[in-house]
């Protein structure tokens, strides 16, 4: 069964749907939820993870609770040839906690987080060493991260 047969089955989109509200309920209330068994509702998720629509359960943690209350982001233009560098340097800083690369004049988008906005120079001149950077603080987040919509439309 592909991916766009999976979602078009009502039930498994309420099941979906259940999850992105509580990951952590009980398969037996999804069960009852969806009007099937336990067995067969096991066997749904299984699918729907054999397919990548479901790819893991994310822990969602404040990144303030962290010591992490400030949030940047960082677009990157890497000189000529600087590309792979960057991007390995983006995935061993541990404070990048998200890395799109993307069209346009920049090349990379990241998602950095930090105890204090001093913390973001040391953090900016690393990746300096290979190219033009500009950054934004978030002042707030009208809407966090969420699920993409389950009807795909």
């Amino acid at each position: 069964m592909t991916r766009s047969q999976l979602l078009s089955d009502p039930r498994n989109v309420k099941l979906l749907d259940l999850l992105s509200r509580d990951p952590r309920l009980p398969v037996a209330d999804l069960a009852r939820a969806i009007g099937l068994s336990a067995p067969a509702t096991r066997e749904r998720l299984a699918r729907l993870q054999e397919e990548g629509v479901i790819r893991g359960f994310r822990l969602d943690i404040d990144p303030a609770a962290l010591g992490l209350p400030m949030t940047a982001i960082v677009r990157l233009r890497p000189a000529p040839g600087n590309l792979p560098k960057v991007t390995e340097l983006a995935r061993k800083t541990p404070h990048v906690v998200e890395c799109h690369r993307v069209t346009g004049e920049d090349c990379l988008v990241m998602k950095v987080l930090l105890p204090t906005v001093e913390a973001l120079e040391p953090l900016l001149d690393r990746f300096l060493a290979y190219g033009n950077t500009t950054t934004s603080i978030v002042q707030s987040t009208p809407v966090p991260t969420r699920l993409p919509p389950l009807t795909g439309k």
